[in-house]
């Protein structure tokens, strides 16, 4: 029985442009939410997410307006680990992040309490914020030309 090894490939790509583009979708489908005590609550810390079955980790923090993209390595403050399906039923809603976590399929290392932060808020976003369709690499690449443009000034 031939075990596909496509997947193990993905371990291999380098982190960097991966989180980068982690954290262009975070700020697409999560900035506006934030409320200003959670902002205050994630500026400058170090946080990670690591999808064991693809061997992938996004490090990422919040500065400023926006989440952005760390280099590899060093300790975070918190480090959320996943399957891809989990992190997709997750996403998408389908299933609860509590039930994910007793049954060890999501674990947190780190800052609990940051932990906690985390999916309180996620919890309070009405909707479904990682809507596959607006994550889309097209749509990302749209958002980041808006944002690039800066706000739009009157004409006189």
């Amino acid at each position: 029985m031939n075990k596909p090894v496509p997947i193990r490939l993905f371990s291999l790509l380098p982190p960097l442009p991966g989180s980068w583009f982690f954290a262009q979708g975070l700020n697409a489908a999560l900035a506006r939410h934030l409320e200003p005590d959670t902002r205050d609550a994630l500026a400058g810390r170090r946080l990670r997410l690591t999808v064991t079955d693809l061997g992938l980790s996004f490090d990422f923090r919040w500065r400023g307006a926006r989440f952005e993209a760390l280099a590899p390595g060093g300790a975070a403050d918190l480090v959320i680990s996943a399957t891809l399906r989990d992190l997709a039923l997750l996403a998408a809603r389908k299933e609860d992040p509590d039930t994910l976590f007793f049954s060890r399929r999501l674990v947190m290392e780190g800052d609990t309490e940051l932990g906690l932060l985390i999916k309180n808020t996620l919890d309070a976003i009405d909707g479904t914020p990682f809507d596959p369709a607006r994550l889309h690499p097209r749509r990302l690449l749209a958002h980041l030309r808006r944002r690039a443009r800066g706000p739009r000034r009157a004409q006189t």
